[in-house]
């Protein structure tokens, strides 16, 4: 193994398993599953225990926005709320459900500034007030390959954005994120330059499915998955949607997101979901459905371009060249 400048370990050709130790173990773990590995089956209990934990419910119309309801069958609950990326708490994926406790969503604002001509810091109750919720189920594509069905409840980015009046110079929405150390145990690791910041242009960021949510499964977003308030846009990779938003900037220029500075030939500021232009280091034509059973043996599914919303959102890119813009 080997690790570059910002901290992160790559592995190394004589670290890639061999195809005949990888079926060898297997059928050891299938042998020894009854035995064996108790211990595993009862942290996969516990994860299951903390998953299905009841939170305030927060219902939603179904969403008539073309491409907004999913036909697939959601992700389980419990798989959507304890397989997560949210580095603030840590960086294996059963870490935010583990650590994301500590989070504080009440009280909470978000600052929209920049350039518009209403200015405002709203707060979480003007919020969940602005526009009637939908849900909206839609595939959650992972850059590392993996994806998810979810019922998120919000509603479009762009009711927010015409209640703050972007001016002529607005190219871009910038989104910042919660940074604080005495509840984020992983902030200040030098993982990425914190807070973390994404960023949409403002047409991506207007466009009908791009969704401020608040909720997922008819309850309230669960700490680990991003509460109170955050941005999914499902044509994008994971990453793009950010957690726990604090700030919203309307500005002129490209912002440099958190994984933009990390390592921008890994991860381009558009980050559109694309089976053609593969990560440095993995392919992206196929990607691993979460909770479908099989775990990390499950069949791997074809990617779809722009993540299956292609026919929604394929003309914000045209004459876009998506492998150098990627």
């Amino acid at each position: 193994m080997r690790s570059d400048r910002h901290g992160f370990v790559h592995p190394t050709s004589s670290d890639i398993t061999p195809r005949a130790a990888y079926e060898g173990r297997r059928r050891w773990l299938q042998q020894v599953a009854a035995g064996a590995l108790g211990s595993t089956l009862a942290a996969w209990a516990a994860r299951d225990a903390l998953a299905q934990d009841k939170l305030a419910a927060l219902p939603g119309t179904r969403s008539t926005v073309p491409g907004a309801i999913l036909m697939d069958k959601p992700t389980p609950r419990a798989d959507a709320t304890s397989y997560n990326n949210f580095y603030e708490f840590g960086t294996d994926k059963s870490d935010p459900a583990r650590n994301a406790h500590t989070l504080k969503t009440r009280p909470w604002t978000v600052a929209v500034e920049g350039e518009v001509r209403k200015p405002k810091v709203f707060d979480l109750d003007e919020l969940l007030k602005l526009s009637p919720m939908e849900e909206r189920i839609y595939r959650l594509r992972c850059v590392e390959g993996w994806s998810m069905v979810i019922p998120w409840v919000g509603y479009s980015m762009a009711e927010l954005i015409k209640r703050v009046e972007p001016t002529g110079n607005a190219k871009f929405v910038e989104f910042v994120t919660l940074a604080d150390p005495k509840t984020m145990p992983y902030v200040g690791s030098r993982v990425l330059d914190w807070p973390y910041v994404e960023g949409l242009r403002l047409d991506e960021a207007q466009h009908p499915l791009t969704l401020l949510a608040f909720g997922m499964y008819g309850e309230v977003l669960p700490n680990q998955n991003g509460a109170p308030v955050r941005l999914v846009v499902p044509w994008k990779y994971g990453f793009k949607s950010a957690k726990s938003i604090v700030k919203i900037r309307f500005v002129e220029k490209m912002p440099r997101t958190a994984w933009v500075k990390a390592a921008a030939q890994e991860y381009g500021f558009y980050s559109n979901v694309n089976p053609h232009v593969d990560h440095p280091r993995w392919s992206q034509a196929t990607e691993r459905p979460i909770g479908e059973g099989g775990g990390i043996f499950a069949k791997r599914k074809p990617t779809l371009m722009f993540n299956g919303y292609e026919a929604q959102v394929g003309q914000l890119y045209a004459g876009l060249d998506l492998a150098k813009n990627y």
